[in-house]
């Protein structure tokens, strides 16, 4: 016989001591990290890396906060007791108002990139007291899982005890965790599902937990995943649509009905804006992105697909010259109110709008945009290239030469061509 128990808890920890009322509604934080190019990295996502690396630390030196989540599986067979523990943590960036680069530059080790940089950020301490508040309200949750695992330590004395009775007395079974043993069987072909690598045998596993626990939504978000990752290998392999369509159909299926069983499961959201995005209907994908990042603000996932969504989208439009629909796009994802700390996530939307600007004869809001991807990525030979031929045409020489001087300095022939 073995009993299997599962309960996910968001906890939150905070290191050093942070005052509840802050003097000051932002600190100034001066921090540093160093990143160390991956084989599938580009330079211009190791730079971004190496960013957030340092505003995550700054962030940490204003006061340290973890968002966790807390899984704990137990399973008891044959007299023994089986405790599997994981922690997943996230520190929470959204904090950083501000972001100066003090210095930035590359060096080699092993052959290998490595980029450093150190800056100073605006720490929003009021942001970072937010979202602890926002946490703590789960402590009484955590209480709770507490007086269950005493409970079921209880039950399990109890259970241990009826199977010591003679033959031939009559068993009654009782759930150590007091739920109906479908919805245990459904955890448990749940988490099998979890760890398979197999679409196909994840798919089963899914619709088998979905029929035991026919009320949980979490079985019918993990099949509708399997689907959508089979729709995804199958457009890879450059697929027939009707090779796919089925697999969407279904996928699409799941998260309606997940949405209905849970609508405030943000997985659930997700994955139907998922579904919209290969059905290519990008305001209904947009309204699911956006009703899961009202449901939780820090859920990183939501705002990437966003970012994704509305910068493929006018990119789209300006490659068929549809200027004024390519800026109305763009407005939406950058004139929103988005942590600075995302910023950098936003740095080809802003290179594209300073683009469509150009376009339609706007050179001072372009050079906004491009003096915006400067500051976050002071080694972008293209956006200093384009904002030195700017600073030129306004008579601004010496700004223009700083600018071609450093693209220069970073490979850039057509800048070095206009050096004197």
């Amino acid at each position: 016989m073995s009993v299997f128990y599962w309960l996910a808890l968001a906890v939150t920890a905070a290191v050093g001591v942070v005052p509840v009322a802050f003097a000051t509604s932002t600190k100034a934080v001066i921090a540093e990290a160093q990143y160390v190019m991956a084989d599938g990295d580009t330079l211009a996502t190791a730079e971004e890396k190496v960013l957030q690396r340092a505003q995550r630390k700054a962030v940490e030196e204003a006061g340290v906060y973890l968002e966790s989540t807390f899984y704990d599986l137990e399973k008891e067979s044959q007299g023994r007791t089986f405790r599997h523990t994981s922690w997943e943590i996230r520190t929470i960036a959204a904090a950083v108002t501000e972001t100066e680069v003090l210095e930035a530059h590359r060096s080699f080790e092993n052959d290998r990139p490595v980029f450093f940089i150190r800056i100073r950020a605006s720490v929003d301490l009021h942001s970072l007291a937010d979202a602890i508040r926002r946490h703590q309200s789960e402590a009484q949750l955590a209480r709770h899982f507490r007086e269950l695992q005493q409970e079921n330590q209880h039950l399990r004395a109890q259970l241990r005890e009826f199977q010591q009775e003679p033959t031939g007395v009559r068993m009654l079974t009782i759930e150590p965790n007091g739920k109906p043993e479908p919805v245990v069987r459904s955890k448990q072909q749940l988490e099998t599902a979890f760890q398979t690598p197999d679409l196909w045998k994840k798919i089963q596993l899914a619709s088998d937990a979905a029929q035991l626990d026919p009320h949980s939504a979490e079985p019918l978000i993990v099949r509708g995943q399997a689907y959508l990752r089979l729709v995804s290998i199958a457009y890879s392999e450059h697929s027939p649509p009707s090779g796919f369509s089925d697999h969407i159909d279904k996928a699409r299926s799941d998260f309606d009905q997940a949405v209905q069983l849970d609508g405030k499961n943000p997985w659930a959201w997700i994955g139907k804006g998922d579904v919209q995005t290969w059905l290519k209907r990008t305001d209904d994908a947009t309204f699911c992105y956006e009703r899961a990042l009202a449901l939780d603000p820090f859920f990183d996932i939501a705002r990437e697909r966003l970012i994704g969504l509305y910068t493929s989208q006018a990119r789209r439009q300006a490659k068929a010259k549809q200027w004024h629909q390519s800026l109305a796009t763009l407005k939406k994802l950058l004139d929103a109110q988005t942590p600075e700390s995302w910023l950098p996530d936003q740095k080809e939307a802003y290179l594209l709008r300073s683009d469509v600007l150009l376009k339609l004869n706007r050179p001072e809001q372009a050079l906004e945009d491009l003096s915006t991807v400067i500051k976050f990525d002071p080694t972008n030979a293209g956006a200093l290239l384009t904002r030195g031929n700017l600073y030129r045409n306004r008579l601004q020489g010496r700004l223009a030469k700083d600018d071609f001087e450093q693209a220069c300095a970073l490979g850039s022939t057509e800048a070095c061509e206009q050096l004197p």
